[in-house]
């Protein structure tokens, strides 16, 4: 009789690489390698498994009554061959018997093969029994299934295009430099939505409209809109001005200031409309000293109070560029990054006097000024030279007792109220390029917060860029005359993880995840950065380090969801726009506003309706860029709004004549489309991009604006109508019959 034959065979299985050039090829089988392994193995693994908590293990119907000895004696590899690639359970116990069960799992296509071995250790397949499923999930034992690349198309990516492919190859996903002409998952715009113009699926990293959105003039305007209804709450922002149709109301208040207060002397700071980078920006201390004319042509600018007491460090006056990732509109969902970056002026600061207004390098934090100041320091720490990180700042200001946690609570509730501006305005734009009856990608972006902390450190907003710098390297003067790029540790420490951590979120084989809003929240609680958990995807692994940016929104919606009145309103507006990629209210849509809410009355006729619409529309035909473009536009629309408010609920005051206002024509609605009363609790007014064929027949309320329109509603109440009609004339003609 032959001695016992002993197999000990461990089968290794190699993934192949995300990014090969045959990694979007069906059928590509792994390579096979078998070898010898030690006698306690126990387990095999396969990419992406756990080897101590997936083992494939072999069924014994008889015990092993050898001696370890003998087994290094007699141990040699036995060969399998099936078909396909095979994982084959590790043996380490007598297996020569007759009778001995194995079971092979055959990678890729799901399937177990049985068998028994045989008295040579050969192994005699059979079909698996139908009562065993085929991917033997009761044994522990997954097969890893390969994912496809995420595509990243960075053709537009422009500056922001190194931190980018570092982004992109950290998370094994595959880069298009050059576009493709097959869709992709995420286009990477480095300008505008715009850059790319035949784009109907995927996601995009800039919204429509955002670069005009974010302008000086646009930005101050939205905030104002905002100060009207919430004073207290957006104290945040500088009192501001815009020129050159406000030059009369700056004019007169800076001499009421100085005519009430001899020693006042306050300090002004103007900032042209389109500037970036801290182009055209001066102090002056008195409105004579506006620079309005370009040549021959008027220039738009905003003039903003000076903040005179800033935070100092080092005696030198810095700011805050903090990175926020709006992830959608619909629903609204805000992310902060933990870290940021702050950039130091080059001349220590005094305040503001007749003698320094001129003095750039110590009033203006811009980067784009101080690396030209003799001062700028470069530096591969990020705790010291002109541009570090925020963590190291508020380590210093730690050190030295500060409430580090009020801090970022601050900080957090701006970001929140400053979005809360802009959403309204966003999401006119996003319905008049993206329909929602048309085909369209979906949009994200990241934007750059400027924030300055005053000497008691309150946050103030200084301003919003759409497209913040995400250049990883800076100019330095290696010889005179010749400048060159070298890497900046600091910006791509920080950059560099926003924008992996922004594709992490965006991953489109992710399911979306929105955070529960805190429902324990009460007023004058801190807002903290916590930690979030985050899935990761199959390519990531383990090596990636936790999310650097943190949800703010919906998680801290009970305490700043009240703060969204004017989002209401520009649902309505949207409701009513009824032209599609309109972005004007013509007289005829204001005039079906009116009358649908209910609005007009003996004191208020529709010649009134017509009267309101003509002035404010003429008033702000001349504000905006393209005068001759007709129609109402969402600010005037607000403002019609606002007068429309005071004039129902003139006792109460205009935050709470806005919202009575608000909830009656919700209600007035709700009651036409349902034909019935209006709810108890107030409808949502987002706009919906995709509806349901069969959920158009339910109540609609203002959940659609698009779908629930005032035309939709008489077509809806007419084949009632007919329906109706048509019963009753069947119901007589039986009875007749009858």
């Amino acid at each position: 009789m032959m001695s016992d034959h002993y197999v000990e065979v461990k089968v290794q299985l190699e993934q192949m690489k995300c990014f090969g050039e045959d990694a979007e090829k069906e059928g590509v089988n792994t390579e096979e390698q078998v070898s010898s392994v030690s006698p306690d193995t126990n387990s095999i693994t396969t990419p992406g498994t756990d080897p101590f908590k997936t083992p494939i293990t072999c069924k014994h119907r008889s015990k092993s009554r050898s001696k370890q000895g003998k087994d290094d004696k007699n141990k040699h590899i036995s060969d399998l061959t099936l078909h396909g690639s095979v994982a084959v359970a590790p043996v380490g116990k007598n297996l020569n018997r007759i009778g001995h069960e194995r079971t092979l799992h055959v990678t890729g296509t799901g399937r177990i093969l049985q068998g028994k071995s045989e008295t040579n250790g050969n192994v005699m397949s059979s079909h698996p029994p139908k009562n065993i499923p085929e991917t033997r999930h009761e044994d522990g034992f997954k097969l890893a299934r390969k994912r496809r690349p995420v595509t990243v198309d960075t053709s537009k990516a422009k500056t922001s295009l190194e931190a980018l492919k570092i982004s992109i190859k950290q998370l094994k996903w595959k880069e298009f430099p050059l576009g493709r002409r097959a869709a992709c998952d995420i286009y990477w715009h480095g300008v505008s939505f715009h850059d790319n113009e035949n784009i109907i699926s995927g996601q995009v990293n800039k919204f429509p409209g955002m670069i005009e959105m974010l302008r000086k003039i646009n930005l101050s305007r939205a905030m104002r809109t905002m100060q009207e209804l919430f004073p207290e709450e957006y104290d945040f922002y500088p009192c501001s001005w815009i020129l050159p149709e406000e030059y009369q109301q700056f004019s007169t208040q800076s001499r009421m200031v100085k005519g009430s207060n001899a020693t006042a002397n306050p300090t002004f700071i103007v900032k042209p409309d389109g500037g970036s980078q801290g182009d055209g920006i001066y102090l002056i201390r008195d409105p004579s000293d506006l620079k309005l004319m370009t040549g021959s042509q008027v220039k738009q600018a905003v003039v903003q109070e000076y903040i005179q007491k800033p935070l100092l460090i080092d005696k030198l006056k810095f700011d805050i560029r903090l990175y926020v990732l709006i992830k959608s509109l619909e629903p609204l969902e805000i992310y902060i990054a933990k870290e940021g970056l702050t950039r130091f002026c080059t001349e220590p600061y005094e305040e503001p006097n007749q003698k320094n207004l001129s003095h750039v390098f110590m009033h203006l934090t811009n980067y784009s000024l101080n690396i030209h100041s003799g001062n700028f320091v470069h530096s591969d720490s990020q705790s010291t030279g002109s541009k570090r990180s925020l963590s190291s700042v508020l380590y210093r200001l730690a050190a030295k007792g500060v409430d580090i946690k009020r801090v970022w609570s601050d900080i957090i509730s701006l970001v929140i109220k400053t979005v809360f501006a802009v959403v309204p305005e966003l999401k006119v734009y996003h319905q008049a390029d993206i329909p929602p009856a048309k085909p369209g990608p979906t949009c994200f972006q990241i934007l750059g917060f400027d924030i300055l902390l005053m000497k008691n450190l309150k946050p103030m907003l200084l301003e919003v860029n759409s497209n913040p710098s995400m250049r990883i390297e800076h100019e330095q003067e290696v010889a005179p005359g010749v400048l060159e790029y070298v890497p900046s540790p600091v910006d791509e420490e920080v950059k560099v993880d926003v924008i992996r951590d922004t594709l992490r979120l965006m991953d489109p084989c992710k399911k979306s995840s929105i955070s529960q809003p805190r429902t324990t929240f009460q007023q004058g609680d801190e807002i903290l950065m916590e930690a979030e958990s985050q899935e990761r995807s199959p390519d990531e692994g383990g090596a990636l380090s936790s999310m650097c940016l943190k949800q703010v929104y919906p998680k801290y919606s009970k305490q700043f969801s009240y703060l969204r009145l004017v989002e209401r309103i520009a649902a309505l507006f949207i409701r009513f726009l009824g032209v599609k990629a309109n972005m004007r209210l013509g007289p005829t849509a204001f005039r079906t506003f009116i009358r649908t809410c209910k609005l007009s009355n003996s004191n208020f006729t529709m010649a009134s309706v017509d009267i309101l619409y003509i002035d404010i529309t003429r008033r702000w035909s001349g504000l905006m860029p393209d005068p001759k473009e007709g129609g109402m536009g969402l600010q005037a629309f607000v403002e019609a709004f606002y007068s429309l408010a005071a004039r129902r609920f003139k006792s109460l005051v205009l935050r709470e004549q806005v919202a009575s206002l608000l909830d009656f024509c919700e209600a007035q609605l709700c009651s036409q489309v349902i034909g019935g009363p209006a709810p108890k609790e107030r409808r949502s007014l987002s706009c919906s991009r995709v509806m349901s064929r069969g959920s158009k027949t339910q109540t609609l309320g203002l959940a659609n604006p698009q779908l629930s329109s005032p035309a939709s509603a008489r077509r809806a109440a007419s084949q009632d109508h007919r329906l109706n009609q048509k019963l009753k004339c069947n119901m007589l003609r039986a009875s007749v019959e009858n």
